[in-house]
C-alpha cells in the first residue's frame, strides 16, 4: 500500500558548470519524471554567481515539461537587478519563485549599500510591489533554526515576517528528525501561519558531505546516526543503503502525519532520490 495519499513531491537541482555535469542533470531529470514533481526549482548562487546558469536550467527543466522554479537571492543584487529577473522570469511564463536571502560573501557587513536588499523578507516584499500575484512564492524555513539566527524564537518571527509578507508557502531546510519539523509547525501556527509548511528531505549518501552541508547549515545529525556513517568509513554502498532506509522511514512518519508534501535536494543525482521513492510506493 502506497504510502503517498495526494501529498505533492518537488525536487531541487543546482546549475550544472560544465558538459558532464549536464549530461547527468539531463538523466536524472529523465530517471526522476516517474515520481510526477509538482515543480522543479534550481538553485542561485549568492550575488548572482550562478545567475546565467540558474536562468539555462530554468529554461531547460521547462522545456522538458515540469513546473520550474528558479531560486532568486537577494544578497548581493540590487532593486533593479532583481525586477529585471522577475521581468524576465515572468516573459517565460514561470509562475513560481524561491525567495531566499542566499549566503552572506564573506565580509560583507550587517548594514546594506545602496540599492541592495539585505533580507528574504525584503525580497518578498519587493516581488510582490514588481510583480503582484503572478508568483507562487516559496521562502525558507528552519525547524532547528538558522545557524545565523539569534534564537528559536527570534528565528520563528522572521519566518512569520515573510508569510505575512506575501509568501504562499515553505520549504525547510533538512533534518533528521521529525519532530523538530512538527515543533516548529505548530509554533508557527500559533502565530497565525497558515501557509503549507513543506518539509526538505536530503538523502544520505556520503558521510563526509554530509557532515560539512549540516555543519554550515546548522542541521543537526542525530548521535546514533553519525556513529553509523562514521563505522562504516569509505563503504558508499553501506552508507547509500543505511541512509535510504533512515531517511525513507523519516518519510514515511512525517506522510503519516499528513505533510503537505516532500522537497527532494536531489543534488543532481536521481539514485538516491528514486530509492527513498520507491520505498515509499511500495
Amino acid at each position: 500500500m502506497t504510502a503517498l495519499t495526494g501529498q505533492a513531491m518537488s525536487l531541487e537541482f543546482f546549475p550544472p558548470r560544465d558538459d558532464a555535469a549536464q549530461v547527468r542533470l539531463n538523466e536524472a531529470l529523465s530517471q526522476l519524471a516517474v515520481i510526477e514533481p509538482s515543480y522543479v526549482s534550481v538553485t542561485f548562487g549568492a550575488g548572482g554567481t550562478t545567475r546565467d546558469g540558474t536562468m539555462e536550467t530554468v529554461g531547460l527543466i521547462k522545456g522538458k515539461g515540469f513546473d520550474a522554479a528558479p531560486h532568486l537571492s537577494c544578497i548581493g543584487s540590487t532593486r533593479s537587478q532583481l525586477s529585471d529577473l522577475l521581468d524576465q522570469y515572468k516573459a517565460q511564463n514561470i509562475r513560481r519563485i524561491v525567495a531566499l536571502r542566499g549566503d552572506m560573501p564573506s565580509g560583507m557587513g550587517a548594514s546594506g549599500a545602496g540599492d541592495t536588499l539585505r533580507y528574504a523578507v525584503e525580497l518578498v516584499e519587493l516581488i510582490r510591489e514588481h510583480s503582484g500575484n503572478w508568483f507562487h512564492i516559496e521562502v525558507a524555513a528552519y525547524p532547528e533554526m538558522h545557524p545565523q539566527a539569534k534564537g528559536p524564537q527570534a528565528d520563528l518571527r522572521h519566518f512569520v515576517e515573510k508569510v505575512r509578507a506575501g509568501a504562499d508557502a515553505a520549504i525547510t531546510q533538512y533534518f533528521f528528525n521529525p519532530d523538530a519539523y512538527f515543533d516548529f509547525v505548530d509554533r508557527a501556527q500559533m502565530m497565525g501561519v497558515t501557509i503549507p509548511i513543506v518539509p526538505g528531505i536530503m538523502p544520505i549518501t556520503n558521510y563526509t558531505q554530509l557532515m560539512r552541508f549540516s555543519e554550515m547549515c546548522g542541521a543537526e545529525i542525530p548521535r546514533w546516526i553519525r556513529l553509523r556513517l562514521a563505522e562504516m568509513g569509505d563503504d558508499r554502498a553501506s552508507i547509500r543503503s543505511f541512509g535510504t532506509d533512515v531517511v525513507t522511514e523519516m518519510c514515511q512518519t512525517l506522510l503519516e502525519n499528513q505533510v503537505p508534501g516532500l522537497h527532494f535536494y536531489t543534488l543532481n543525482n536521481a539514485a538516491a532520490t528514486l530509492s527513498i521513492w520507491q520505498g515509499l510506493t511500495r
